[in-house]
């Protein structure tokens, strides 16, 4: 039965340019996406750019510069990057989107008249002289636990500062000043009121998580949801619906994780499609959320809150897919420290696709994952070359061999093939990535072994029969590892298929039954010295 399947990749924040660490976490959704096409569901993947909120300000007034010349630039990068790495969005946007502010809007709206956003007034940090209640990233104070520098979100130690630290010791970190306590009357999400129902989902759905996601939405539950602010002092952001609120905007978490739903709304109609299909409760329907161990809350709590609260029989998320983080060598991606790596800078060194089978078969999906160029090029030649590639090679290019003709599969060639898209398709499901990759291959070494067991080289001096059918039967292997391969590796998989004149693109094993003329076969990997 074909089912309609959402996977929703996290919003990507318009203040720099993507790392590595937003690849671990955002290419698993891609994987996902191709994978559930080619079991013939109905996929909607999504995404967009979160273009609002403080950092985009403070930098737009650093460059002297409109916040929304901030968050478009980034917005074509981001854009760009991810045609570079064949990411297969079927929609990817922004909230600067006009639909998306008018839909989101709406949906805050029947939150609020269904009681679930509720006006508070409470302290916060605000700066005398700029006359403006402050964020915590815009204040500036010595961390109290490493005594280094640190805006008020959180210090590169990992450390928090508290409400009463912020008020004591922070400074504004645009003018200098010391801050001082002033109530602020805000809107907030009524979390504690959510609370029991976030329980109960996360009791119905975490068995299909990820282990980090089900640890830290178990650790927030223990502690007691509290209450949180969805309007802010700022001008650059979505309005706020609800009168006297006038001069705020609203809080970018609510606006991004919204975006799922109103992604899916904005293509669902401009393709006669029905969203409901999508983000109604119903059996046929299923929701991956694809993002880093940092968002792991605003997927598995926030979002799921926002939309009991619509009181609309919405569907909520059943995977959660969090990665945890990625360290370049050793060390901690670091603004500060300036040691990230940009996806565009490495796609301008290395294969896309060798850089897609990398991260997808050494992705941090337990425990924290480290990368280094030199393990990229080990992890590149050892799989790709040596392996496959070199199976590939001597098969399709084997000295004298003008064609593939049909013969006899083997009964155990036959059986392998089978077995690996059910392990695979079982581990994909299972939110176990690299264990897929393994299981693929394992079939590559299989093929090798054949391959070497068989000895065609001997064969084709003594039974050309024999050795035909042996070319045949690997090159069953090669067109079948190309399907397995089509969502990690798609252009590579698109040359074996088109030197195998094979179109089929089904999760579903593939037997040659034509004659192949073999030409134009070249190298798909090239090694890295």
């Amino acid at each position: 039965m074909k089912r309609n399947v959402v996977i929703g990749g996290a919003w990507p924040y318009a203040n720099s340019s993507l790392h590595l660490g937003h690849l671990v976490a955002l290419l698993p959704g891609d994987f996902l996406a191709r994978y559930h096409r080619k079991k013939g569901d109905n996929v909607l993947y999504v995404s967009g750019t979160d273009c609002h909120g403080t950092p985009i300000t403070i930098r737009a007034k650093k460059e002297g510069k409109k916040p929304k010349e901030i968050s478009d630039y980034y917005h074509d990068e981001f854009t760009k990057t991810f045609e570079k790495m064949n990411f297969s969005y079927d929609l990817y946007t922004q909230t600067e989107d006009e639909y998306h502010k008018e839909k989101v809007k709406e949906i805050f709206r029947t939150i609020y008249d269904n009681n679930f956003i509720v006006e508070k007034e409470e302290p916060q940090s605000y700066c005398p002289k700029c006359q403006k209640f402050l964020a915590d990233r815009e204040l500036i104070l010595k961390c109290p636990n490493c005594g280094n520098e640190t805006k008020g979100e959180e210090c590169d130690c990992g450390y928090t500062p508290t409400m009463e630290e912020l008020i004591k010791y922070a400074n504004c970190q645009e003018c200098g000043t010391k801050v001082i306590e002033k109530l602020n009357k805000n809107l907030y999400i009524a979390l504690s009121k959510l609370q029991p129902f976030v329980e109960k989902f996360y009791n119905e759905h975490s068995q299909s998580w990820r282990k980090n996601s089900q640890n830290e939405t178990l650790k927030y539950l223990k502690q007691g949801l509290i209450d949180r602010a969805v309007t802010r002092d700022l001008e650059w952001g979505i309005d706020i619906p609800v009168d006297g609120y006038d001069d705020k905007k609203m809080y970018v978490w609510i606006d991004a994780v919204l975006g799922y739903t109103t992604a899916t709304m904005k293509y669902c109609e401009e393709n006669n499609l029905n969203w409901e299909d999508y983000w109604k409760e119903n059996e046929n329907a299923l929701i991956y959320m694809v993002h880093g161990k940092d968002n792991i809350i605003f997927h598995s709590i926030i979002l799921p809150a926002l939309l009991y609260a619509m009181n609309s029989n919405m569907k909520l998320p059943d995977k959660m897919v969090s990665c945890e983080y990625l360290n370049i060598n050793d060390e901690k991606i670091s603004k500060s420290k300036g040691n990230g790596i940009t996806i565009l800078d490495l796609t301008e060194q290395y294969d896309i696709d060798s850089i897609r089978y990398y991260f997808l078969s050494n992705g941090p999906e337990k425990k924290d994952g480290n990368f280094s160029t030199e393990e990229f090029k080990t992890v590149h030649n050892a799989d790709l070359v040596n392996k496959y590639g070199n199976f590939i090679n001597r098969t399709l290019k084997f000295k004298g061999l003008e064609k593939i003709v049909v013969g006899t599969i083997d009964k155990e060639i036959d059986e392998k093939i089978s077995q690996t898209y059910i392990d695979v398709s079982n581990s994909i499901e299972s939110l176990e990535f690299r264990k897929a990759v393994e299981q693929i291959i394992e079939l590559v070494e299989y093929g090798n072994k054949y391959y070497d067991d068989k000895k065609p080289w001997i064969l084709y001096k003594e039974n050309i029969d024999e050795f035909n059918n042996v070319m045949y039967n690997c090159a069953n292997i090669i067109a079948n590892l190309a399907n397995l391969f089509e969502p990690i590796m798609p252009d590579t998989s698109s040359k074996i298929k088109k030197y195998l004149n094979i179109d089929i693109s089904k999760w579903e094993k593939i037997i040659i039954k034509d004659t192949i003329e073999l030409k134009d076969i070249n190298p798909l990997f090239e090694r890295i010295k």
